[in-house]
């Protein structure tokens, strides 16, 4: 085995070949950084691709690094709700996974759900408040979890419609918790440990708020079911 590539930029080693090892490259987590360490990132990770079509993306962007980001490429795309910024043309979409949120108030983590399967390549649709305050609604969707290759849902407050939706399918769940919630859910982490110890087998959790490991869990899964 070659030894793996690295880009140095002095601040950060880059891993350029993490995506022929793990089929996800490495990806500029933009919080901390400045906006020109992200720029200078995203410009190594590039120089570095061995495909035809270039292409890096980073999360968590806030304002500032989004200009920078734009005034280097002006043809990059800014998702502002997703906080992430894609650079590049991603691959083109196999496969589906069906992305729920339990209320609106979830979007922002189900945004970044949806950015990261597109830049991973796979298809993604999403449903937007089906919390178990109304049960029929998440009912209502049954058919949809059935045609899905993966399904993550995004809940907080008490973070139990994953439970729900594992016992309506036969596909792996890829649960979120959010920070969303009063005093009680301890910002996010009563729904963590509820997804933690959900009733219905199945269920993959991930980290609070962290849409982006459960997008490249979710795709890893959609790709192989296309394999």
């Amino acid at each position: 085995m070659s030894e793996p590539r690295t880009g140095h930029l002095g601040f950060a080693r880059l891993d350029l070949d993490r995506e022929r090892r793990t089929g996800t490259p490495e990806v500029v987590f933009a919080a901390g950084k400045t906006p020109a360490e992200t720029v200078a990132c995203l410009a190594g990770l590039l120089d570095g691709a061995t495909g035809p079509e270039p292409f890096a993306w980073a999360t968590r962007v806030d304002d500032a690094t989004a200009a920078a980001v734009l005034e280097r490429w002006p043809d990059a795309v800014v998702d502002a709700q997703a906080r992430c910024a894609l650079v590049g043309r991603p691959p083109e979409p196999v496969g589906e996974v069906l992305v729920l949120t339990a209320g609106t108030s979830d979007g922002p983590v189900a945004a970044e759900v949806a950015a990261t399967l597109r830049a991973c390549g796979v298809g993604c649709r999403r449903v937007d408040d089906v919390g178990v305050a109304g049960i029929h609604r998440v009912l209502s969707v049954a058919p949809d979890l059935a045609a899905a290759d993966a399904v993550v849902v995004v809940a907080g407050m008490d973070g139990a419609l994953p439970s729900v939706v594992a016992g309506l399918t036969d596909r792996l769940v890829v649960a979120v918790p959010t920070s969303v919630g009063y005093g009680a859910a301890f910002e996010g982490l009563a729904a963590l440990l509820t997804m933690l110890t959900a009733c219905a087998p199945g269920v993959l959790v991930v980290n609070i708020d962290n849409g982006f490991g459960a997008g490249v869990a979710a795709a890893r899964i959609a790709r192989s079911r296309q394999r």
